[in-house]
C-alpha cells in the first residue's frame, strides 16, 4: 500500500500509529539489517531477535522518536548498537570463563561444595543465557544490576508493564527449567 512513498513520509504514517506504515519499513529494511547483523555475528536465531527488537523499538517509541539523518541510517545505527551489547556481554562472560578457569587450573584445592556451587551457577548461567534476547536482556537487569522495573522501562524505552511480564514470564521459565529446589536458592 506504501511503497510509493518516502521513508519520510513512511516515518510520518508511522508516528500518526499507522501499523501499514510500519509493515512498509519492515519489508524495505529487514533483509539488509539482518544480512549486516549476521555478517557480524553468525548467529542465525539472535539475529533474528536482534533485527526484530530494532522493528519492535521503532514501533514502541513511534510518537518521541527523532531522526537526524535517515531512517536507514536509524535503523543500522540500532542493528549496530544492539550487535555490539552482544559483543560486550560475550567479552564479559569469556572474561568470567577465563578467570574461573584460571583458578581452577592454577591447582587451587576445590572442595565438593565450591565444585557444587560453580556447577550451580554454570546451569543457571546457562539458562539464562537461552531465554529469548530481548526476555534476558530485561531478566538482568532486573536480577543482576538490581534496576528497578521503571528504571528499565525507561533506559529500553518500554512500558513497566512489558518489564513485570517479560520478569514474570522469565521467572517461570527458569522454574520450569531449573526445578523449584535450584531455582529458589537463586531467585
Amino acid at each position: 500500500m506504501h511503497k510509493i512513498n518516502t521513508d519520510n513520509e513512511l516515518l510520518n504514517l508511522l508516528k500518526s500509529g499507522h501499523k501499514s506504515a510500519l509493515d512498509e519499513i519492515y519489508n524495505r529494511y529487514y533483509a539488509i539489517l539482518y544480512s549486516h547483523a549476521y555478517s557480524k555475528l553468525p548467529d542465525r536465531e539472535e539475529v533474528r531477535d536482534i533485527v526484530q527488537e530494532v522493528f519492535v523499538s521503532l514501533w514502541n517509541n513511534r510518537e518521541k522518536i527523532v531522526i537526524t539523518s535517515s531512517l536507514s541510517a536509524y535503523l543500522y545505527t540500532s542493528t549496530r548498537s544492539r550487535v555490539l551489547d552482544i559483543y560486550r556481554r560475550q567479552k564479559v562472560r569469556n572474561a568470567y570463563t577465563q578467570s574461573l578457569q584460571a583458578f581452577i587450573d592454577s591447582g587451587e584445592n576445590i572442595t565438593e561444595e565450591k565444585f557444587r556451587e560453580k556447577e550451580l551457577i554454570r546451569l543457571v548461567e546457562k539458562e539464562v543465557a537461552s531465554l529469548p534476547a530481548q526476555m534476558r536482556r530485561i531478566f538482568e537487569m532486573s536480577r543482576f544490576k538490581d534496576m528497578t522495573h521503571q528504571q528499565i522501562a525507561d533506559e529500553l524505552q518500554i512500558s513497566p508493564q512489558t518489564v513485570r511480564t517479560q520478569v514474570k514470564n522469565a521467572l517461570r521459565v527458569l522454574r520450569v527449567k531449573l526445578g523449584a529446589h535450584i531455582f529458589t536458592i537463586f531467585f
